[in-house]
C-alpha cells in the first residue's frame, strides 16, 4: 500500500498536488496553518492512494514524499 506524506514546514499550500491527484484524496487543511501562515496539503484517505507520485512531481517545494 502506498503512503503519501507532506512536510508541513515546507508546504506553502499552492494546491498543485490537489489539482493533479487522480484519486482526489488531497486537500488543503483549512483548520491548520503552518508557522509561516500557509494552509498545508494533507492526504484525506491513505487507503485510496495508488502511489502514482503525481503530487510529488508537481510540488515546487519538495514537501511531498510518496512511499510504495
Amino acid at each position: 500500500m502506498a503512503k503519501m506524506t507532506v512536510d508541513h514546514s515546507r508546504c506553502k499550500g499552492c494546491g498543485l498536488c490537489v489539482e493533479v491527484c487522480p484519486k482526489k484524496i488531497i486537500e488543503l487543511r483549512s483548520d491548520m496553518r503552518t508557522p509561516k501562515g500557509y494552509y498545508p496539503a494533507e492526504c484525506t484517505d491513505q487507503s485510496k492512494c495508488i502511489g502514482c507520485a503525481m503530487c510529488f512531481m508537481m510540488c515546487p517545494d519538495t514537501a511531498i514524499e510518496v512511499e510504495k
